[in-house]
């Protein structure tokens, strides 16, 4: 009796712990520790990579550095560290909910589904899938059929693997849909020949070929599979948290941050190699900033 009695007292006591650690806002940790961390990818050119310093870089990573400053001022904090985290696909939900990281500053895509776990600033981007192949490959990279019984790579767990397998599998065009474990490695993958072709969203796939050895020898498709926002990624349940970095968010928009960002990384040369990918803003993305929103749904961007 006396020993149920203390596995009750001890399951309890956990229960409280979590409680309260639940209960906790991001804040009081950022207040408490001064440092705030970023999760990032580290092959997601050119939205978070590393420089030729192994350094953390990129817009979105650039415009998380700019939000733990304004948290900083807005907690009237007189020092705050920011520490970096590298995340993939498949851990960086994981590592976001157990407090590992704060927020996470790649290419990860606000829709609907996510939201039952995560919860996301206002969109700082708007990608649209699209296939990648080489231009010898006799495919058509708008049209998803003429890859008839070849392999596409996409980034495992993504949104991108989803939507093409999806795709594949209502049209049954037999295809077989490659996991890679990041976007560096589904283009290297389709440089090798081991992939006719890679479903990407687009901003990263021009990265994929303007830092390629050969960026002629790749054709990008113009044809949108899907649309699909990016908006940082933000931990669920934590109105504080989420009221203070969407505030940020909001102000770099409007002050024209987010804007000067985007040219820096896609309309100029960008370190290591001084690529640039002439990319100039897209019309949706250009309505997302005039109109900020957290929405996942992808007709709002439309």
């Amino acid at each position: 009796m006396m020993k149920a009695l203390c596995g009750i007292a001890v399951a309890l006591s956990f229960t409280l712990a979590a409680g309260a650690a639940q209960a906790q806002s991001r804040v009081d940790t950022i207040r408490q520790t001064g440092s705030i961390t970023l999760g990032h990818p580290e092959t997601s050119v050119p939205f978070a990579y590393l420089d030729g310093n192994q350094k953390p870089v990129g817009y979105t990573v650039e415009i998380c550095e700019k939000i733990a400053g304004e948290i900083k001022a807005a907690l009237g904090l007189p020092k705050l560290d920011i520490r970096y985290n590298p995340t993939t696909s498949a851990t960086r939900i994981p590592l976001l909910a157990n407090g590992t990281i704060d927020l996470e500053c790649g290419n990860t895509t606000n829709n609907v589904e996510r939201h039952k776990l995560v919860a996301f600033a206002p969109t700082t981007f708007v990608a649209q899938v699209v296939l990648m192949a080489r231009k010898d490959g006799g495919v058509d990279v708008n049209d998803p059929a003429s890859f008839r019984g070849k392999t596409i790579a996409a980034q495992a767990g993504g949104q991108t693997f989803k939507v093409i397998s999806q795709i594949n599998a209502k049209n049954n065009l037999g295809i077989t849909v490659a996991g890679a474990k990041d976007t560096a490695e589904a283009f290297l993958m389709v440089e090798t020949g081991r992939a006719a072709g890679t479903a990407n969203d687009d901003g990263l796939a021009y990265g994929q070929v303007a830092s390629s050895k050969d960026p002629s020898a790749f054709i990008i498709g113009t044809k949108s599979l899907e649309i699909a926002p990016y908006g940082i990624m933000e931990p669920k349940d934590d109105p504080e948290f989420k009221k203070l970095v969407d505030a940020a968010v909001l102000k770099l928009i409007k002050d024209g941050t987010v804007a000067a960002l985007y040219d820096k990384y896609f309309n100029a040369p960008i370190p290591p190699r001084g690529i640039n990918l002439k990319y100039p803003m897209s019309p949706a993305l250009k309505k997302a900033l005039a109109n900020p929103t957290d929405s996942g749904d992808p007709a709002d961007y439309q």
